[in-house]
């Protein structure tokens, strides 16, 4: 598949994801305690995919979006903006830090079971190539290490159409019960 190839691809499949979430009502926002009582989450974050729950507001700031989850992985997609620049012009360091502690936070996110949550601790990210409003597309690959009972750790790339990596990083996150007793 060529570069253009799968770059169409990409965007006809985060415009099919939020057409869909459109569709069934979806929108940014936050999640009530019962929309989340009594599901892993996995499938919170299926729910965030299908509009039963709300994405976000940091999406449409960061102008990125979820495209894909699964059992200790999570994709987002997202395409720099101007208005993502910093004043030296180049995409400021927070657009990919963002992205990332999004997408290995929503991985570890896929393997709590129902009635535990996750905060990140601390995440170190490596930023490796430039982006810019005229780069297209990237995703965030979130992938889980490992998941304990008081600790989760996962890696995130962000790569483009043409395989190049952006950045890279890591994270550990505090996992606790929720709601506390």
């Amino acid at each position: 598949m060529t570069v253009d190839e799968l770059q169409a691809q990409w965007l006809a499949q985060e415009q099919t994801i939020r057409q869909r979430i459109a569709s069934a009502g979806g929108k940014a926002g936050l999640a009530t305690p019962d929309m989340l009582a009594g599901k892993t989450g996995l499938q919170q974050m299926q729910a965030m995919l299908d509009g039963a729950a709300p994405y976000p507001h940091i999406a449409d700031t960061m102008d990125f979006f979820l495209v894909e989850v699964a059992e200790g992985r999570a994709v987002f997609q997202g395409t720099p903006q101007l208005r993502h620049y910093n004043p030296l012009g180049s995409v400021h360091g927070g657009w990919y830090g963002t992205l990332l502690d999004s997408c290995m936070g929503c991985a570890v996110h896929t393997t709590m079971a129902a009635g535990r949550a996750y905060t990140t601790a601390e995440y170190s990210i490596n930023i490796v190539r430039s982006a810019s409003h005229k780069t297209g597309p990237l995703r965030a690959i979130g992938s889980v290490l490992h998941t304990g009972r008081q600790l989760a750790t996962a890696e995130g790339r962000i790569v483009g159409t043409d395989g190049k990596l952006y950045a890279h990083a890591t994270t550990t996150c505090l996992v606790f019960e929720y709601p506390p007793r």
